[in-house]
């Protein structure tokens, strides 16, 4: 009985120093504030608290003002602006630092709910969490596609194991919350329906006596998933924008030049240890659910797919290392000797001991207003937006693409020229700027440019040197990281 009491005493201790080292990460590192789209979600936050509606058309930009949008990640906005107010960049930090351990602790969940093994679930959410999240992404609305993401794997995977079909009756209503924080939620969609399509599948394929005996056989009888599938897609219509949330989705899937033009949207690229552990991760669940006596169709092509769009952009890292710690735990999972899970009171204690750890350490990883105030200088113009709100020059606003989102919040009297909304621009507007940006021989004759009083733009690209010998603009202000030019009042 003490060994017992002992033995999960430590492994409370153990889980929440897993939580309190990655907030303290999160809080050294100020990725909270240095997020390139932090800026515009926190205003459209306002902007939706302030009117107490929802937006429909590009707010907050000059060139696309009057184009259709949707702000669909609204609650996230609410949110962040809600903490911003109350806190100030703190409480931006501090929502980005609760998000990350959010999202920590999902896979962590996950795994250990899958697994039935502690131990084994934290090594997993090591390995998984350093893969893609702790040391390289800023706190973003994909946090929460990444925490629900983990819910719905779950409740799939163990649904699985008995063909229990009640288990997943909490679907829909995870979908009706993660369409209103993210769009991402087409992720878990697809997943659900590619268990009802492989199901239906492998259900014809043994009615018609043609099943392979190397493979598992289905798990869930067709019609009842059938039904959960249309009610969860029923349940991402519950929100401010309806069914044209599906309207976005087929814009982000027809774009082209955000793919050249934002790195993490590039093709897979090993650079940090990271990435390796990523591949690692990938190969033990291809593997190991190939190694088995009976494979898994669903696990295997759910694997196949994740490992396909995460090569084709970084930014899906999470997506396969998350499916891959799933796999693996599912696997490692033995009847009968699952250890029991922690009790609701001891999750609120280990949070409690969390919460201690970050208001006793922040003062040690230097994380207070003015901390963050420095961080954002070293990567945004906030010298030379200081510059143009105490020295106002006329407009409009021709900006830098990534510097587009923290213009929006620092300099609101300018109404930006392109911003990190790439479903807003569209490619044509998105190539445009870039190619003006890089100095394209095409940059004179930009409209967008040559109708601008202001540009505002990084010191050493190649755009800043062709403006200064420019008859048309005057430089006013110039610092190691940012130049602001006007147009000359002649012209």
């Amino acid at each position: 009985m003490i060994r017992g009491l002992a033995s999960r005493w430590l492994q409370l201790l153990t889980l929440a120093a897993l939580l309190a080292a990655a907030a303290l990460l999160s809080l050294q590192r100020k990725l909270s504030v240095l997020g390139a789209d932090i800026g515009w979600h926190l205003k459209v936050g306002d902007w939706i608290v302030q009117n107490r509606a929802f937006p429909h058309h590009g707010i907050l930009s000059r060139t696309a003002a009057t184009r259709p949008w949707a702000a669909y990640s609204w609650v996230y906005e609410v949110l962040l602006a809600r903490a911003y107010d109350w806190f100030g960049l703190v409480g931006v930090g501090l929502y980005g630092t609760l998000l990350t351990m959010m999202v920590v602790f999902s896979v962590y969940w996950m795994a250990r709910r899958l697994s039935g093994r502690f131990w084994f679930a934290c090594l997993l959410t090591i390995i998984c969490c350093y893969s893609f999240l702790i040391l390289r992404i800023a706190p973003r609305p994909s946090f929460f596609s990444i925490a629900l993401f983990c819910v719905v794997l779950t409740l799939l995977l163990k649904a699985a194991r008995t063909g229990h079909v009640p288990t997943l009756y909490w679907l829909p209503l995870v979908f009706l919350v993660w369409a209103n924080l993210h769009i991402q939620f087409i992720y878990g969609l697809a997943v659900v329906g590619l268990l009802l399509v492989i199901n239906f599948a492998q259900q014809l394929a043994e009615h018609f006596g043609s099943a392979p005996n190397y493979i598992a056989p289905h798990s869930f009888p067709t019609a009842p998933l059938a039904i959960l599938f249309v009610l969860c897609v029923l349940a991402t219509m519950i929100g401010p924008y309806g069914y044209h949330l599906y309207g976005v989705i087929f814009r982000y899937s027809q774009a082209r030049v955000p793919y050249a033009m934002v790195q993490e949207l590039q093709p897979f690229r090993p650079r940090f240890y990271g990435n390796y552990l990523q591949i690692v991760l990938a190969a033990a669940a291809f593997l190991l659910v190939g190694w088995q006596k009976k494979i898994d169709a669903f696990k295997l092509t759910l694997l196949a797919i994740a490992t396909v769009l995460a090569f084709r952009t970084m930014r899906d890292a999470w997506f396969q290392c998350t499916v891959a710690a799933a796999c693996l735990a599912d696997i490692a999972w033995i009847p009968g000797e699952a250890e029991m899970p922690e009790t609701p009171m001891q999750l609120a204690s280990v949070f409690a001991a969390v919460v201690i750890v970050i208001l006793l350490g922040a003062r040690f990883v230097d994380f207070n207003q003015r901390a963050l105030e420095r961080a954002m200088a070293a990567i945004f113009p906030l010298d030379a937006a200081s510059y143009l709100r105490q020295n106002y020059a006329p407009g409009p606003l021709w900006n830098t693409f990534d510097w587009g989102g923290f213009l929006i919040w620092y300099l609101p009297q300018y109404p930006v020229g392109i911003d990190g909304r790439t479903d807003l621009y569209g490619d044509e507007l998105l190539d445009r700027f870039y190619k003006t940006d890089l100095g394209d021989a095409t940059w004179r004759t930009d409209p967008y440019l040559n109708g601008s009083g202001v540009v505002l733009l990084r010191t050493h690209d190649k755009l800043a040197a062709l403006l200064g010998s420019d008859s048309r603009f005057q430089q006013i202000y110039e610092d190691r990281l940012a130049s602001v030019f006007v147009r000359r009042p002649d012209q």
